[in-house]
């Protein structure tokens, strides 16, 4: 019988399908790639993107079980497969929106959804170890596809003593590098991460770390003072109608995740609710407006990317390259530009690429590797002890 990923391996391209669920929880990013070769002859050009948001209430479900409420074992094993289905949906839209035949795919790379991510070692059961968790069963996607899929991309790493985060390094490795610059590039979607790429950088030069809350308490914060009725501040302009708090943001630069040293990564487990709590508690006795809240968590997340480049960066970047949905928050990228004035702040966009796509691009990328068995981790990034072939392969 001939080996299942034989023709993938013969094939001069392979159409990949790269999707993505972050800890915002809004939705599903897809992306349709074609990739030519592997390693570092890796070539990928995006053919389309779309995203699908969840339901309401499968995202209130979503947060729900990520909160680390009461919750069953069947609660998650439910979750599980809808999440399958949902990203066969995701699937089948971007297929229908380029042309392309459920039958033309030839892998799939999902990051599935995250639902706890412990990375540092915690006792259990007479037991010191580190975990993490996420759910969005391949097998659904396998099946409806019928294509090889790869996910559950972070436990190896994590099994090797790293932190299973940031992931998406060694692709922004073999697409952003470059020989003359140094070059930065900070994801804002949920929580914020920094891949560094120092000019002429080989693989083990790379560097990368979470440098706190992307838009996670920004969405938190006008969710709270809207009573739901907004998600995100659109383009920011709540927030730009309001002052930053001098006062507010002294006490969140205080925050202890900020000066732990790299290779760090953190999530909702730190920045949930009860650090939303914490941010109005302390405004209630300033006496804030809800804009000058949004001004201030808005500014926070700015303050801590150019915290972490003057702390933590070896080399400080001539260009910081922005990406995820924070850098559609035009006041947020106006804080991060006043923050880093000696650094050209731009976009993915500024450089041809898809900004909101490229974390799902990545996981086509990531698949591609698997399935080639490439070493695709950054222990640079993670702390690591060796590098590893990232993912499970379902056929």
């Amino acid at each position: 019988m001939e080996h299942p990923l034989k023709a993938l391996w013969e094939k001069p391209s392979r159409l990949v399908i790269g999707f993505m669920s972050g800890t915002s929880a809004d939705g599903v990013d897809a992306a349709l790639v074609r990739i030519t070769g592997c390693g570092t002859r890796t070539r990928a050009e995006q053919l389309g993107f779309c995203f699908v948001p969840f339901s309401d209430e499968v995202r209130a479900e979503i947060l729900r079980l990520a909160g680390g409420g009461p919750a069953s074992a069947a609660d998650f094993c439910r979750m599980n497969f809808l999440l399958g289905e949902l990203f066969c949906e995701a699937g089948e839209a971007l297929c229908a929106r380029t042309g392309t035949k459920l039958s033309d795919i030839d892998l799939i790379g999902s990051h599935g959804q995250t639902f706890w991510h412990i990375p540092e070692k915690e006792e259990y059961l007479s037991h010191a170890f580190t975990s993490t968790f996420q759910l969005g069963e391949e097998a659904v996607l396998a099946e409806r596809f019928g294509c090889p899929v790869v996910g559950n991309f972070r436990v190896r790493d994590v099994a090797a003593g790293g932190l299973g985060a940031p992931l998406v390094p060694y692709t922004e490795f073999l697409l952003y590098r470059s020989e003359t610059e140094h070059t930065a590039l900070q994801n804002i979607g949920g929580i914020g991460n920094i891949t560094l790429l120092p000019a002429g950088c080989a693989l083990p030069d790379v560097t990368a770390f979470d440098t706190g809350p992307g838009n996670m308490l920004i969405d938190a914060a006008i969710a709270r003072i809207t009573n739901g009725e907004k998600r995100y501040d659109a383009n920011g302009a709540a927030a730009a109608s309001g002052h930053v708090s001098e006062a507010l943001l002294s006490r969140l630069m205080r925050d202890p995740y900020l000066s732990r040293r790299p290779p760090k990564t953190t999530g909702r487990e730190h920045y949930g609710a009860a650090f939303v709590d914490g941010i109005f508690s302390a405004a209630a006795e300033l006496g804030l407006s809800g804009a000058d809240i949004l001004a201030t968590v808005t500014d926070f997340t700015a303050q801590t990317i150019a915290a972490a480049i003057s702390d933590f960066c070896a080399v400080r970047p001539a260009r910081l390259i922005v990406g995820g949905g924070g850098s559609r928050n035009g006041t947020l990228m106006a804080d991060i530009a006043a923050a880093l004035p000696d650094v050209r702040v731009l976009t993915n966009e500024d450089l041809g690429f898809d900004g909101d796509a490229k974390e799902a691009v990545a996981f086509a990328v990531l698949a591609n590797e698997a399935v080639f068995a490439q070493c695709s981790s950054a222990p640079g990034a993670t702390g690591a002890r060796h590098g590893a072939v990232l993912g499970k392969i379902t056929l």
